[in-house]
Order: structure tokens, then sequence, then C-alpha cells
């Protein structure tokens, strides 16, 4: 009988497997990428009130999170990861390997790299959604995402080398608490030379970096990162000078710039969107541009009963630093989470009302002085958009001393006088009484 010896199947394609293939599937990477996305998730709902809707909030909030809890934990998850080899006793059958320490090392440490890098982006797709479908205007900022992704990938690489170079088991605990202490204290300083260094400091909510703040912040991060890693595992550990040198120069330059070099006022946030069918014209931070049909419905009952008066602003605005002559300053709608919250006007009539004060409130007289013409100003504001609290306040002067009670009777009985007068008669009253509202004299103020 003749044997005839078979040939080796050739392997098919689909059999190959990559090497890094049972890392990024199995292993420490899907836990560390679920923590990521739980622990931010939670941080972002606890406040949710406080940033939906708004796209600069959210870039604000999701900024902290990342950087201020993501990176802490992703050091931790690193450098727990790191010390594997060394928990299963396998550290002289690995140095055998064929492979080079640095490639044994990036080989363990990029599947994670890759698993909290794919936790911190469901959390950004989440986050982004829950403002997409209640935003007021303004746009995504992914630039911002993409600086803070550099920052969590720089702590997973320093945190896995610490931990092959630590034995300690708990290391990786205290060295998120430890990071997590370093950062808040430099972000509390954040005017500090040193605290421009954290990557959790940021400008206020309308400010915006410069263009090369994040290059910097991620070549300092990243720079810092590489020469560690280089330092360890490289075969020639002199060319972590040059990563070491690049994260130097990047950080001399975040110090030596300063806060008010790093950051600059959005172009968005800088200009208005005006509704100019009212009387006064009606104007909001272009950042809150969707939201204008709500202020402008919010505000109808004033503006109506304002149309044909006189003396007058030209327009309600909503821009920081105070109001020109010709203009009187809108409530402001940020932060949102109190006025405005997931989009909405919470309380339109109290808005109506606080916007009112601005036209004819004598804020910067005495109280003996306002009290002259107390019944006057309470009447105005009685027609023009009253407060939602006036039931009460009334209330409380009828139960009150017989000068409080008196005080309530002028009150009522200045309302009953404007409010009984015709259409063209109360506007040109309302016309002198407009003339007059920035005097606390009284000189000129019509009466009642």
């Amino acid at each position: 009988m003749t044997l005839v010896a078979e040939r080796p199947h050739a392997p098919h394609p689909g059999d190959s497997r990559h090497p890094l293939r049972a890392e990024v599937v199995r292993g420490f990477g899907p836990w560390a990428g679920a923590a990521v996305v739980l622990t931010l998730a939670v941080a972002l709902a606890a406040n949710a009130r406080q940033w939906q809707g708004g796209w600069a909030e959210t870039r604000e909030q999701l900024h902290i999170a990342a950087t201020l809890l993501g990176a802490p934990l992703a050091l931790a998850a690193g450098c727990w990861h790191g010390g594997r080899e060394r928990r299963r006793r396998t550290e002289e059958l690995m140095a055998t390997a064929a492979r080079a320490p640095l490639a044994r090392l990036l080989a363990s440490a990029l599947p994670l790299v890759l698993w909290v890098l794919a936790g911190y982006a469901v959390v950004v797709a989440l986050a982004w959604l829950a403002t997409w479908y209640c935003s007021m205007g303004d746009s995504p900022y992914p630039v911002a995402v993409l600086t803070d992704a550099v920052v969590l990938a720089s702590a997973v690489l320093a945190g896995h080398v610490v931990g092959r170079l630590v034995s300690w088991r708990l290391t990786a605990p205290l060295l998120a608490v430890g990071a997590y202490a370093v950062l808040g204290v430099l972000s509390y300083d954040g005017q500090d030379a040193l605290g421009h260094l954290s990557p959790v400091v940021d400008g206020m909510t309308d400010d915006v970096p410069v263009w090369w703040q994040p290059v910097a912040m991620a070549v300092w991060t990243g720079g810092l990162a590489v020469a560690a890693l280089l330092a360890h595992a490289a075969h020639r550990r002199r060319f972590a000078v040059l990563p070491l040198a690049a994260a130097a120069a990047a950080g001399a330059l975040l110090v030596q710039t300063g806060n008010a070099g790093l950051w600059h006022t959005s172009a968005v946030a800088g200009r208005q969107v005006c509704d100019t069918s009212t009387t006064p014209q009606i104007c909001v931070n272009a950042r809150y541009g969707d939201l204008l049909p709500q202020v402008t419905d919010a505000l109808s009952g004033l503006t109506g009963r304002l149309e044909g008066v006189r003396n007058l602003p030209v327009r309600f605005e909503d821009l920081p630093g105070g109001s020109r002559r010709d203009e009187a300053q809108l409530p402001m709608l940020a932060p949102i989470g109190r006025s405005v919250v997931r989009g909405e006007l919470t309380e339109p009539r109290r808005y109506a009302w606080e916007a009112g004060m601005a036209l004819y409130g004598r804020a910067y007289c005495s109280v003996e002085e306002d009290r002259r013409w107390d019944p006057v100003d309470s009447a105005v504001e009685h027609h023009l958009a009253p407060s939602p609290q006036e039931a009460y306040f009334d209330e409380q002067f009828a139960e009150g001393s017989e000068a409080d009670r008196a005080r309530l009777r002028d009150r009522l009985a200045a309302r009953a006088r404007l409010e009984a007068m015709g259409e063209e008669e109360r506007r040109a009253w309302l016309s002198e009484y407009f003339a007059t509202v920035d005097r606390c004299d009284g000189r000129g103020v019509p009466t009642l």
C-alpha cells in the first residue's frame, strides 16, 4: 500500500489574527473604557441643567470632567495595567521575547489607550446629542475634545510607565488621588503662572483659546508622556530628550503667555441677533440666538404697551460689560440652569418683569428718594410688567404697620388712575415719565 503525504492547507486569510487583537478584545481595556464612560457620564448628568442646550457650556463641562476626573482615572488605569506582567510573574518570560522592550510596552499600552479614548468618545457623543436637540445657537467645539483626548492618552501612557517601575499594588489608586489633588490645586490657582500648565484650566464660558493654545497643551502633556516611554523602554534612551525639550518649550510658552494671552472672547459671544419689529428692539447674545423668539414672546406684553411711547431706549441688549446710553440691559440668559433650562425660558413672567425694571427702575437712588416716587413707579411696573410676587407683597403691606398700609393705598390709587387713562393720554404720560427715570430728585416726574 502506498502512503501519500497530505499537503498542509494554506492558511485562510481570515484565520490570521493580529497580535494586538487579544489585547484589544480581552483583558483590562474594556473595563477601563466602561469606567471612563460611567465616571464622566455620571458627573455630567449630575449638573445637566447647567450645560444642556448651550454648546459653550457643554464644552466647558466636558473639559472639566475629562481632565479633572478622566485624567486621574486614565493615569490609574495605565498604572494598574503596566504592572500586569509583574503580578503574573511573567516578566522574565517576556524579556526573552523577540520584540524590543519599547514594542512590547506599546503592544500592551496602546489597546488600553484606545479603550479609554473610545469611552471618552461615547461620552462626548452623548453630551453633544443631549445639547443638540435643545441647542440655542452656536456650534460644537471639536478642538477642545481633541485636546482633551491627547491629555487622556498621555495619562494612560505615563501611568503605564509608573506601573512598570513601581511594584506597590496601591500605587494606582494613590496616583489617581494625587493627580486629582494636584490638578485641583493648579486649577484653583488658575491665574498663577504654574496654573497655566494644568490641562484643567479653562477660560470663561464665552472664551475660546487662541489658535496655538490647544497645540501647546497637547505638546506639553504628550511630550512628557512620550519622554517617559522612551526613557524607560527605548533602545537609545537619549532620544527621550527630544520630546522632553518640546514639552519644556510648550510649557514655557503657556506659563509666559498668561491667561490674558491664552483666551479671547468668542466671535459669536461678542455679537447679537435682534428683533427690530418691537419697541424697544430686542437683541440677545448670538450664542443664544435660537432663544430670540421665546424672549420676544415673553416681552410681548411689555413691548406692546410701550408702542408709541417716546423717550425709550432704542433696544434691549444682552452683552456683558454694561449698556450704552440708548440701550437697556436684558436679564442675563447665562449662566444657564436658572432662567433658561434645556433651551426653554423657565419663568417668562419674571423675565419680563426684570426687563421692565431695567427701563424704569431707579437703581441708583437712595431709599428715601426712591420712596418719594414709589406710587408712580409701582403703577408703571404694574401696568407694563408686574412682578410675579406683586400680590404677595401687597398682602404683606396690608398686614403690616399703618405706614405700610398707607403706602399700599397710595400704590393702589396710582395704579387705578394709570389704568383708567385712555390710550393716547397714557402714552403721553408714559413718555413724560420715561424722560425722568434717571432722576432721583423727582424733577419733572408726572404725577398720578
